[in-house]
This record gives C-alpha cells, structure tokens and sequence, in this order.
C-alpha cells in the first residue's frame, strides 16, 4: 500500500506557492510542512506517471496492477523480469492469440526456451470441387519442448498456460525431454 513516505522531500512546496505577504509566518510554513508530507508520495507518482505506467519500470507493486490492465498473467512466483517481459508483450499477444506463433512464444517466456510444435491442421485452395481437405479430421498441436532440466519445468503450469492460449477445440500434447 502506498502513503507517506517520512523525510521524503517535495518537488513542489506549498509555501512557495503562497503570495509573498505570508512567507516568514511560522505557523502557516509548519502547516504547509505537514502537507508537503502527506503530498510529496502524490505529487512523485504523478511527476512519473508513465514510468509507473510502463511494465519495463513500475514499480514492483504496481506492476500486477498493470497487468490487470492488459488481462496479462503477472503471478508472484516468477521472477520479476519474466512479470515484467509478460506484462510488456501481452497487447501483442493478444492480437497473435490462437496462433502457432503466440504458443511457441508463450512456452519460451514461460521456459526460457522455443518449443517445437507440430499441428494437425492445415489450409489448401483449389479450383475443383470435391477436392480432399488438408490435415486431420480432429484438430491437435504437438508440443515438444527440449530443456535441460525436465524436473524443474512446472508442468501443471506449462498446461494451464497452453490451455489458455490455443483455441478451445484444440487437443495437445505435451513433451518434455532432456536436451
């Protein structure tokens, strides 16, 4: 939770917004004082609002509250550059979403490495009619990651993940092997 923040300076003291008839009044420049306390934490986060705003520098407790923004996945288990990488790339993500190319990119920002992967589908124009269709009749991605440690991959997670991110009447498969 944000507040006060003690012996925090202000940019911008209130007494020196007053008229120069009450500067050098003691109590009006204590009541000010105490203002600038309470405001100067404000003040600071509006002065630097788009770096609050931006996912490569909010602050570590505001980063979450971004991601909301952006319907991204920003869990506190992981470290803090893969928050802030996910919550940076998510807008893009969600125009690519469905896409092979959106799940390759979310098993290596969540492995740090690219996957292999293998689809079913497949598109095919023709001119004559009655033509055969590409692919299989039952819609699946195989997805073979190489890592070179299977048993610290979360594969729970990784499943959660790919579910989220392929179409819903997409099956998959998912293979973790040594490298």
């Amino acid at each position: 939770m944000r507040g006060t923040v003690e012996g925090l300076p202000t940019a911008h003291p209130l007494v020196y917004r007053l008229p120069g008839v009450y500067l050098g009044h003691p109590f009006l420049e204590g009541f000010l004082a105490g203002l600038d306390e309470v405001l100067a934490p404000v003040l600071l986060t509006l002065d630097n609002l788009p770096a609050h705003l931006d996912p490569r520098t909010a602050p570590e407790d505001l980063l979450a509250w971004v991601a909301q923004w952006v319907a991204a996945e920003a869990d506190a288990d992981r470290p803090l550059a893969q928050r802030r990488a996910v919550v940076a790339d998510a807008v893009a993500r969600h125009q690519r979403r469905g896409t092979a190319r959106a799940l390759a990119e979310v098993v290596r920002v969540e492995t740090g490495v690219v996957p292999e992967l293998t689809e079913t589908g497949g598109t095919k124009w023709s001119t004559d009619p009655g033509e055969s269709l590409p692919g299989e009749a039952r819609p699946w991605v195989r997805i073979e990651l190489r890592v070179p440690d299977p048993g610290a991959v979360d594969r729970g997670r990784l499943e959660r993940l790919i579910t989220a991110e392929i179409p819903a009447h997409v099956g998959f498969t998912l293979e973790i092997e040594a490298s």
